[in-house]
């Protein structure tokens, strides 16, 4: 059904040498379109889980409780946080955030993320323990921005002992 409004501009748009329709930008409005029966859509909310079940999950679910280390050598975290000024939180896959890094060819880092509160005794605290274990004092690198510790060498198996024996 045509509006004869549109029928006239489109009449009068033709006079002036354009091709015929509306004008670029412009469109027609007319009564007669809202008179045409719109279509409805039908949520199903029943069929969903049937998606639901393609979707991969976001989150890694929560470990079971365990007393002592699993087969494959995980540890659990201690029930409570270590009363210390510094906070050392598991990574997404519930592992202690310790890893070592080899740049240059030759330059080899270990690296403690996810650091909360006092980095700084954090430091002096792994200072202290890596004293003990090399006998020499490592140099160490404190990012407060990203939150890290850059230690010189590969001391990740040392540094993660260390922290589950403190109850990260």
């Amino acid at each position: 059904m045509s509006c004869p409004f549109s029928l006239a501009l489109r009449g009068a748009l033709s006079l002036h040498g354009r091709t015929p329709g509306p004008p670029a930008g412009l469109r027609f409005v007319c009564s007669a379109a809202a008179e045409e029966k719109k279509t409805t859509i039908l949520e199903s909310t029943e069929e969903y889980k049937f998606v639901e079940r393609l979707i991969p999950s976001s989150r890694v679910p929560t470990p079971p409780k365990h007393a002592g280390p699993t087969p494959s050598g995980w540890t659990p975290p201690a029930d409570s946080p270590p009363p210390l000024p510094y906070m050392i939180r598991r990574s997404r896959m519930h592992n202690i955030p310790v890893y070592t890094d080899l740049t240059h060819g030759s330059r080899r880092t270990t690296l403690v993320r996810k650091v909360e509160g006092d980095i700084w005794a954090l430091e002096k605290d792994v200072k202290q323990y890596l004293m003990e274990v090399t006998g020499k004092e490592l140099p160490t690198q404190v990012n407060e921005v990203t939150m890290t510790l850059k230690i010189k060498g590969h001391y990740d198996k040392e540094l993660k002992e260390w922290l589950t024996s403190k109850g990260f």
